[in-house]
């Protein structure tokens, strides 16, 4: 069952939980934070997707892009601040790092995409 609700300028869809039976809003925080299934509470769901963050690297004029897989959005979370924090992202022209930057995120995952990009000029390593 699926109910449109008004309030003001702000429109509400209210579902029922085909677990429990609770009237829910779709479009809540608490619904976009727990994720699952379309028809299933905040309370009742249960995400049960990958997690997958991609980052990159440089190397002069070369990039690297890399794809990783975690177990939990808060590996995920909590692995990107680590990247964020020994990358210099954000760091402007300078780019310095800290002296007292973590060496590991504590987390683990799955690299599942690197790409290596070659020479332009053909050069080799």
């Amino acid at each position: 069952m699926i109910t449109l609700v008004n309030y003001g300028l702000k429109q509400v869809l209210i579902k029922q939980c085909i677990v429990c039976g609770d009237e829910f809003d779709l479009y809540s925080e608490a619904k976009k934070r727990a994720g699952g299934r379309i028809n299933v509470c905040p309370e009742d769901s249960e995400e049960t997707t990958v997690k997958y963050a991609g980052v990159q690297s440089a190397d002069g004029k070369q990039a690297q892009a890399t794809i990783l897989k975690f177990n939990s959005e808060k590996d995920k979370q909590q692995y990107l601040a680590f990247w964020q924090a020994t990358s210099g992202l954000h760091k402007g022209k300078s780019c310095q790092l800290s002296k007292n930057a973590p060496t590991d995120p504590g987390v683990n995952f799955k690299t599942i995409v690197a790409h290596k990009p070659t020479n332009h000029k053909g050069k080799m390593d």
